[in-house]
């Protein structure tokens, strides 16, 4: 039996369906957080093996040990992820002190966890990037900027997310902005990068250890989430029927360059909806980064209505068999909706839930920690059509507010740019073995707190 440990199961919330897809194939999965067990999912503790409390997964020491225990308990480790952003380094680390090599060790961080080490390995994929500046006085920025010229878009070099993401459009500001950095953050590393005119499109895949993909698919985001974080705006993006055949070429030559293996990913690219002289023509692929985790929040439960199938499994597969046989069934276009509070909607939630009944697919209430990014009331639909799926955000996010009815009336404009034609080209599986794992045993629910020294 392969022993997997799984860094802070109970977040995302939805993650405990990877652990219980690892243990119906018949690994000893092996929990490790800072959440006490009783306050833990019922479905999150059928799906475990056994939990490790930790005080606080901040502190590498505590984890160490947890790790350490479970390794004198059931012998090797085998496989060691979080599939969070936050702890890839801190995952890293952990596969590296323990000898697990199914996964990125500490001399692979620099490459898929640094902005400006990105753009190297896009580049000898062929893929085109943003001219960029490291961050270091007002001259050199400025000089920069003459360049490219305004806006500028300024962010950490080793970042999650949009957070602490800057647009920059004058002196002022950057002038501005340079006070802040060594006022509140003199020792980040800051990446400076020409403004592209895009909207963020994503593939989406499982790679097996041989670095193909068993599953692909892939997001559209109209509007960018530094936008979105700034403006305190509603959040919209959606899972595409179809993964454009630029896309998709784009995504599995990124995966070779950058020796992805065994892994669920999320490689965002713009795809330009103007022409820039520096990158190419209105319509091109662009590179942003890479995220060697799956796509944030609930997108993975989207990416499963969108394809009538079960990511979950398919990468629990991937882990346990090398491949998997999990039909993926008719494809839908998946929205998401975040509305913001404190914004004066035409359509009560009342209203939007009877005319969508037959299409709603989740709805609930952001969790903070998220809401920053996807708003705070979250409306999950299925299409089969685009325009249906227009007509949803259309009724979704109509508001009285003239500021907010005018960002309405662009996010149109956007979703009316359409999509590139596309043709789904036939994906290579690897068969899981005949052989069905040995049923497991119940199970146990105890919690281990590591001993203070």
């Amino acid at each position: 039996m392969q022993n997997f440990i799984f860094i802070s199961p109970n977040f995302p919330t939805n993650y405990w369906q990877f652990c219980r897809e690892l243990k119906n194939n018949g690994m000893n999965v092996l929990g490790i957080g800072d959440q006490p067990y009783d306050e833990l999912k019922p479905e999150l503790k059928d799906s475990l093996n056994e939990y490790y409390k930790v005080g606080s997964l901040e502190n590498y020491d505590e984890v160490y040990r947890a790790v350490a225990f479970f390794a004198f308990k059931y012998g090797r480790i085998d496989w060691l992820e979080s599939n969070n952003e936050y702890w890839l380094e801190r995952d890293a680390a952990l596969r590296t002190d323990f000898h697990i090599t199914s996964g990125f060790q500490t001399s692979d961080m620099p490459r898929i966890k640094y902005k400006s080490k990105m753009k190297e390995y896009y580049q000898k994929a062929g893929i085109a990037t943003a001219r960029y500046h490291m961050v270091d006085d007002y001259a050199g920025c400025k000089a920069f900027v003459d360049e490219v010229g305004y806006p500028v878009v300024v962010k950490p070099d080793n970042g999650v997310g949009a957070s602490d993401t800057h647009r920059l459009s004058s002196d002022a500001q950057l002038k501005e902005f340079l006070v802040y950095k060594t006022a509140h953050h003199p020792d980040v590393e800051y990446i400076m990068e020409e403004f592209v005119r895009a909207e963020v499109n994503s593939y989406d895949a499982i790679i097996d250890a041989n670095g193909n993909p068993i599953f692909e698919a892939g997001n559209v985001s109209p509007m960018s989430i530094m936008d979105i974080v700034n403006d305190n705006d509603n959040s919209i993006y959606y899972i595409i029927k179809d993964l454009p055949e630029d896309t998709r070429a784009a995504g599995r030559a990124a995966v070779k360059s950058f020796g992805v293996k065994s892994r669920f990913i999320h490689f965002e690219f713009f795809r330009m909806t103007e022409d820039q002289a520096s990158m190419g023509k209105k319509g091109q692929i662009v590179a942003l980064e890479v995220n060697m985790r799956p796509c944030g929040g609930f997108t993975p439960d989207m990416i499963n209505f969108a394809r009538s199938t079960n990511v979950y499994k398919i990468w629990a597969d991937m882990i346990a068999f090398g491949g998997t046989d999990m039909p993926v069934g008719e494809h839908f276009y998946c929205p998401f909706a975040g509305r913001r509070d404190g914004k004066h909607f035409v359509y009560s939630h009342e209203q939007i839930m009877q005319k969508y009944q037959q299409n709603m697919r989740m709805v609930d209430r952001i969790p903070d920690a998220l809401s920053g990014a996807m708003g705070n009331q979250m409306y999950v639909a299925t299409f089969s059509t685009r325009e249906e799926m227009e007509q949803f955000y259309s009724d979704v996010l109509a508001t009285t507010d003239a500021a907010n009815a005018e960002a309405q009336k662009e996010l149109s404009s956007i979703l009316a740019l359409g999509e590139p034609e596309t043709a789904p080209a036939p994906v290579e599986k690897t068969a899981a073995p005949a052989a069905k794992p040995a049923a497991q045993p119940k199970p146990r629910k105890t919690t281990r707190t590591a001993k203070k020294k």
